[in-house]
């Protein structure tokens, strides 16, 4: 199961800033190829990659989200055949819509657990009118308010406000059904392009999601606003049953990672949803039982409303159970933002 996120976002907004920062400070232990699109602005040079131990694949005429997207695929198709990286990073030129890329990553069977447009607080109403930054933030599940300490507390307050009404207002939507493409979205600031851990939490191997759910038998708070619980899946269920579970699911659980076999499938399945968005692999040679890891934000209702609603749905015993924590969640609900969609 290769993850990969796509990172947009303006001109000189910061985007190589959080690339390098990010690899640097959170991905070490995994193999990372990072893509990054050379169009109209300088990306992330050869000499900063060197010391994050990545590799490039830098495609330097017209656009990897329009004109390249073939080369862009082939280009991607190489980068695994040559490395099998863990994750995959695509940097977007400042002119470029990541849409079209999520699709082709999506279009060779990859998961995308984040689309990351990366704005700048403090000179963000200088583009905001740009059509290519409608299609950045409108087109991204995860946004990033950089440079934070370039503005005071009330600048920062503002900038946030206007930045949530104009993604509101410009969320992409499938033109057939009118559905939003991504139901929820996360805001993060930043400073100098530095982020949490939490951004990127989901991105398991398969032996790390087998770990979570043998050793795990409470909550795992991961960070103040990042909790997971690991489930087993019933024997004996159908692609229908699993189909059901993830299309259904409470809204503060916005990533479930996993591997489950149903009888009407003949390979049991890696299963990748985020954001409301979910993608299937096939695993070839696994007996083991099938385990979901439920991610979100304050689930303990979440998963009981599953437990009710999904039999086939097994978490240990304390995961039904009173908060014994004391983390003070009210406090942080501004960085999760639920949408119905339209």
């Amino acid at each position: 199961m290769i993850h990969s996120y796509i990172i947009t976002g303006f001109l000189g907004v910061g985007k190589s800033s959080l690339l390098t920062n990010t690899i640097k400070n959170h991905f070490q232990n995994k193999q990372i190829a990072l893509i990054v699109n050379e169009f109209g602005e300088i990306g992330v040079d050869q000499n900063i990659l060197k010391n994050v131990h990545s590799d490039v694949i830098e495609i330097s005429e017209g656009c990897i989200c329009c004109t390249m997207a073939q080369e862009f695929e082939s280009g991607v198709i190489e980068i695994i055949n040559k490395y099998n990286p863990d994750i995959i990073f695509v940097e977007t030129s400042g002119a470029a819509e990541p849409f079209p890329v999520f699709m082709s990553l999506q279009n060779l069977g990859i998961a995308v657990d984040g689309v990351i447009c990366v704005t700048d607080v403090k000179n963000y109403t200088a583009y905001i009118d740009n059509p290519t930054a409608k299609y950045q933030i409108g087109g991204s599940n995860i946004l990033v308010l950089n440079k934070t300490d370039l503005v005071s507390e009330e600048e920062l307050a503002d900038a946030k406000k206007e930045i949530i009404a104009y993604k509101e207002s410009h969320d992409i939507k499938n033109t057939l059904t009118g559905q939003k493409v991504f139901n929820n979205y996360f805001i993060h600031t930043a400073q100098q392009g530095v982020v949490g851990q939490e951004v990127f939490e989901g991105s398991y191997t398969l032996s790390e999601i087998a770990d979570l759910a043998n050793i795990q038998q409470n909550h795992d708070h991961a960070h103040d606003l990042i909790e997971r619980q690991a489930a087993k899946i019933e024997a004996g269920i159908a692609f229908a049953d699993l189909e059901s579970l993830l299309n259904t699911l409470p809204k503060n659980i916005y990533r479930v990672k996993g591997m489950v076999k149903v009888k009407d499938v003949p390979t049991p399945l890696i299963v990748n949803y985020s954001f409301g968005n979910v993608s299937y692999d096939e695993l070839l040679e696994y007996d083991n039982d099938s385990i979901l890891v439920f991610i979100g934000e304050d689930i303990d209702k979440g998963i009981t409303e599953l437990q009710q609603r999904f039999s086939f749905c097994h978490f240990p015993e304390s995961a039904h159970s009173p908060h014994e924590h004391t983390h003070e969640h009210e406090h942080h609900h501004h960085h999760f933002h639920d949408h119905e969609s339209c």
